[in-house]
């Protein structure tokens, strides 16, 4: 597989194996210790909870608040799959979850994360690993190929926390005709960060807990005109 044709034609590309057995073992050890033992010390925007005010939704800036998450952020194999994508060298961004709970976990409308990212130009991606499988019920990420060469396309608060800024407009593309990441523990999707995507709820008996890599190129800029439209979307909807 040529991995940048690829991801530059589609917007997004599917790596299996990203990650081990072993390595995804070990993450979600540490994110099980970090929500017992370390979570209630940090900062409210270090986590989104869901509905019922309990059980957390994403888990924000892993980052900048622990080791073990940072180090692997930092991989120097990681980083040297990601430049060619990125056009330059990468700067690790952001370490988050989205958790996806057993029946209460929350959907995420459609969205391109330049909208949140702010980034010109769009050399940003994400790297999206399934710690959990990923089936067809418990809310898997579609994604509409080729749709990060239209650029960004107008935005509307979305009300929904953690994801507070979507599209305008739905997008005309059937959901049958979008990319589905069905995938192992341990198998990844990468896509750019304006290639819309988004995930309907889970209501399974199955937690669909995704770990998220955030990387954009050294040479990005933030755009202010995207920067306002965030700004005010999160304050209508805050991340907490």
């Amino acid at each position: 597989m040529n991995h940048l044709t690829d991801y530059e034609r589609d917007g997004v590309i599917l790596h299996r194996s990203f990650l081990s057995a072993d390595e995804v073992a070990a993450v979600r050890a540490e994110l099980d210790r970090y929500i017992r033992d370390d979570l209630a010390s940090k900062p409210l925007n270090a986590r989104t909870l869901e509905k019922d005010e309990k059980t957390v939704r994403n888990l924000w800036r892993l980052e900048e608040h622990n080791d073990f998450f940072r180090a692997l952020g930092e991989r120097a194999d990681i980083k040297a799959l990601i430049a060619p994508l990125v056009h330059g060298e990468p700067v690790l961004c952001a370490v988050e979850t989205f958790n996806k709970p057993a029946r209460i976990g929350s959907g995420v409308p459609y969205h391109q994360d330049n909208a949140y990212f702010c980034q010109t130009p769009p050399d940003m991606l994400t790297v999206w690993i399934a710690i959990d499988a990923v089936t067809q019920a418990n809310g898997p990420v579609f994604f509409v190929k080729g749709s990060h060469k239209a650029g960004m396309l107008p935005t509307k608060p979305s009300g929904v926390r953690g994801n507070s800024i979507g599209l305008a407009e739905t997008p005309a593309v059937p959901l049958n005709d979008q990319f589905c990441g069905l995938l192992e523990p341990g198998d990844a999707t990468i896509h750019q960060c304006e290639t819309i995507h988004h995930s309907a709820p889970n209501t399974t008996e199955h937690s669909r807990l995704g770990l998220l890599l955030v990387y954009r190129g050294s040479h990005t800029k933030t755009d202010p005109k995207l920067k306002e439209a965030y700004t005010a979307a999160a304050t209508a909807t805050p991340p907490a």
